[in-house]
């Protein structure tokens, strides 16, 4: 049998394109000969398509591969490309191109997006020939809301690049948003009826068998019951940090080390008590939600996010977005007296959204739990007492409520190293040491022989020593190689955990030498910006380096997936 390809080199597809549809094309006609006429055919319907993803979380990715999976059915021969593997130069090789990208920290692209987003931006080749969109995946809790997609977006448009859909800016709920961004530009880039509505090949049945119930997942999390919740900082600590412990038993959720945790929280009930008071309502009035029908207070409880107030609430109130409207009871006390019916006020407010926190648990040395852990967030603004509302009802609440919705939500771009022999460096002050938990009980259940070295910094040791016992445990069984510690607090000069990885170049630099892996968990305009700048310090200096010779071997680093990053 010839093994030669169905699609020869001169097609007009790029060789990611060509090398997936010569496998998807023979393994159609794998049992059958076909002619000539048919592969024409076939492949003059199949319309090429490039879907670049940008992530630091995941979610970026899984939508591509969703979007991929639709393109596919609609008559498109559909790529999906990690945007770290592509160069500016080369995106004038593709004619269709979608762009899914989520935005971190102060508006900055994710970690895999970061070399095309630089390289775009000082491109001056024309895109003549590419058709495109962006859908850009954001938090509008962040001022610069979904930044990185509209640099893309407008950044594409002036390299002379068609847009063919209006981006997407997608809040954190945005699955009927992509949606309808991905139905519209597909159908703007198929221009047939056979690409939209034909699938080339038939999709199986459905299977007889009587219904399974729809497994646990964001759109239905699992009622974990909540097994821990213990404070992890010694009396006279400025913080409260808790660790958290859930049971998965029965769930059929299965997460790795460096996944994250999606959990459903409840609004705090001295909040609600406040948003009812200043509606003059006594709670127990009926209204509408997603869930159906609930008392108010109950909708406002569990349903609705109380935080930062929506466009249509401020327009029912007459305001305009203000600094002092910080929260939705803001707005209701700037505002005493207005008559609003229930049912208008809760139509103007947005769906609670899970939060995600990264896993500080191995299912190898926890089977069937998982843990989490957790700062909770309290601060004073504008004269009023202020509740992070997922920190604080995992902290406050959780336990005496029983159970709280959860669901996994898998970052494959954030793992230990494949091999158990690799050496690992591991920087996570704060809450940022949760996943790094979680890698060393991997490796410590799994008899990996690499070895470990943990970044570890809080503000003082006697109060915030997060984990202490378990380290140090750790650290004489000879699992933690080496553990480096900063307390910025307990000397009159404040010293972070960069500052000891400064200390400690050469070794640091020997470790990576050696095909060790960098890891970082935690705060991203601050310290992941800090420690980021200090690895290239320790190259230049440890490698004898100049400046861009040290950030080559970073980009090197990050290519081969050896520098990840968990920041939020």
């Amino acid at each position: 049998m010839s093994t030669a390809p169905l699609i020869p080199d001169n097609a007009p597809f790029s060789p990611e394109q060509r090398a997936w549809l010569n496998g998807f094309l023979a393994g159609i006609f794998s049992r059958a000969p076909a002619s000539g006429s048919q592969l024409s055919t076939l492949s003059s319907q199949l319309i090429p398509l490039t879907l670049l993803f940008g992530t630091q979380t995941g979610t970026a990715e899984t939508l591509a591969k969703q979007a991929a999976k639709e393109a596919g059915k609609r008559g498109f021969a559909a790529t999906v490309l990690d945007m770290a593997a592509v160069t500016a130069a080369q995106l004038a090789q593709h004619s269709n191109l979608l762009i899914i990208t989520s935005t971190y920290g102060d508006g900055e692209p994710p970690d895999n997006a970061k070399s095309l987003h630089t390289e775009l931006a000082s491109a001056t080749s024309g895109l003549s020939a590419l058709r495109y969109s962006v859908c850009a995946l954001g938090d509008t809790n962040y001022t610069l809301f979904c930044q990185c997609g509209k640099d893309f977006d407008l950044r594409l448009e002036k390299l002379g690049a068609q847009r063919i859909a209006p981006r997407a800016d997608c809040e954190l709920d945005y699955e009927t948003a992509f949606t309808t961004w991905l139905d519209t530009a597909l159908t703007a880039l198929s221009g047939s009826e056979l690409a939209r509505d034909k699938p080339l090949a038939p999709t199986p049945e459905s299977p007889t068998s009587a219904p399974t119930s729809e497994p646990y997942s964001k759109k239905n999390p699992f009622p974990a019951p909540v097994l821990l919740v213990r404070n992890l900082n010694a009396p006279g600590s400025a913080k409260d940090v808790n660790h958290v412990e859930f049971s998965l038993e029965g769930s059929g959720l299965v997460y790795e080390a460096g996944d994250a945790l999606g959990v459903i929280p409840h609004n705090c009930p001295e909040l609600v008590a406040e948003v009812l008071a200043a509606l003059g309502c006594d709670g127990e009035e009926a209204v509408t939600t997603h869930s159906g029908e609930l008392s108010l207070r109950s909708a406002l409880t569990t349903q609705f996010d109380l935080g930062k107030p929506s466009a249509d609430l401020l327009a029912l109130f007459g305001e305009t977005a203000r600094p002092e409207l910080h929260h939705v009871i803001d707005v209701l006390l700037a505002h005493p007296g207005k008559n609003t019916a229930p049912a208008a006020f809760v139509a103007t407010l947005k769906k609670i959204q899970p939060r995600l926190y990264s896993i500080s648990s191995s299912p190898k040395a926890h089977a069937g739990q998982v843990h989490l852990t957790v700062g909770a967030v309290r601060y004073d603004l504008h004269g009023r007492p202020r509740k992070g509302i997922a920190s604080t009802f995992l902290a406050e609440r959780a336990l005496a409520h029983g159970t709280a919705g959860v669901f996994v939500h898998s970052n494959k771009a954030f793992r230990p190293p494949a091999s158990g022999d690799t050496p690992m460096i591991m920087v996570g002050p704060g809450t940022g040491i949760a996943p790094f938990r979680a890698f060393l009980h991997e490796r410590a259940s799994s008899g990996a022989k690499g070895k470990n070295w943990l970044f570890f910094g809080d503000q003082k040791a006697d109060t915030d020593f997060l984990y202490r016992e378990e380290l140090e445990a750790l650290q004489s069984s000879g699992i933690l190689t080496r553990l480096d510690l900063a307390f910025s607090r307990d000397q009159k000069e404040k010293i972070y955990v960069q500052n000891r990885m400064l200390e400690a170049a050469d070794e640091l630099y020997a470790w990576l030498e050696a095909g060790g892996c960098f890891y970082v968990c935690g705060d991203a305009s601050r310290m992941a910006k800090d420690v980021d700048a200090a690895l290239h310090k320790v190259v230049e200096a440890a490698g004898k380096k100049s400046p861009e010779e040290a950030a080559a071997y970073v980009q090197v680093l990050k290519t081969a997936k050896r520098y990840q990053r968990d920041v939020y």
